[in-house]
């Protein structure tokens, strides 16, 4: 099991979140322009800021420095729950077709559809609304696979919730003291990995 990311108090509410692309451009000579997506995906970068740490008692500074330093800043990875994007209710997997036995979690954005691989818990799995206590199982990839294929027309939904699978960007950060054991952390960024 990866190490998560500990919920902390302190943490200002100007947190960011950017989706980030790749994607190639070549220019011809008379301007036009021709585009290729590398990702299908986007990756995730998050940034945190910290404005109060306790150290001594509460230990909150060596919970957050001590996690940093378990991951060796960019090199090890960490799974981290977005409190305002980390699960979904009702969510569509697919439509059965008597045949398909695997289904990939996803979650949808403004009609956007993206896999989601790391699951925190169980999900609850329903077949035309129908929790299917049994009969299924989950892998460490977020893909649902049924004993017997659903029938042709089952609806098949989920509920579940998700982490996003992230590493540090840097290799150095810095807590800053402002008063006997209170501490800052003006900036924490990390990223989705795919």
């Amino acid at each position: 099991m990866s190490a998560i990311f500990p919920v902390l108090p302190g943490l200002k509410w100007d947190s960011k979140k950017t989706p980030e692309f790749s994607t190639g451009v070549q220019t011809a000579a008379s301007g036009k322009e021709n585009t290729c997506a590398y990702w299908s995906y986007p990756r995730w970068q998050f940034e945190l800021s910290y404005e109060l740490l306790r150290s001594g008692a509460l230990a909150e500074l060596q919970t957050l420095v001590g996690f940093w330093l378990q991951r060796q800043g960019r090199f090890d990875s960490f799974l981290y729950t977005d409190p305002s994007d980390c699960s979904v209710a009702g969510q569509q997997l697919g439509v059965g077709d008597g045949v398909t036995t695997k289904f990939q979690l996803v979650r949808t954005l403004g009609g956007f559809v993206e896999p989601m691989k790391n699951i925190n818990g169980a999900p609850v799995v329903y077949l035309a609304g129908v929790v299917q206590g049994s009969g299924w199982s989950v892998d460490s990839g977020g893909i649902i696979t049924f004993i017997a294929a659903p029938g042709s027309g089952v609806a098949i939904t989920s509920d579940f919730s998700y982490y996003f699978r992230c590493n540090f960007l840097q290799d150095t950060s810095e807590f800053s003291q402002f008063m006997y054991q209170l501490w800052e952390l003006k900036k924490l960024q990390f990223k989705s990995k795919k």
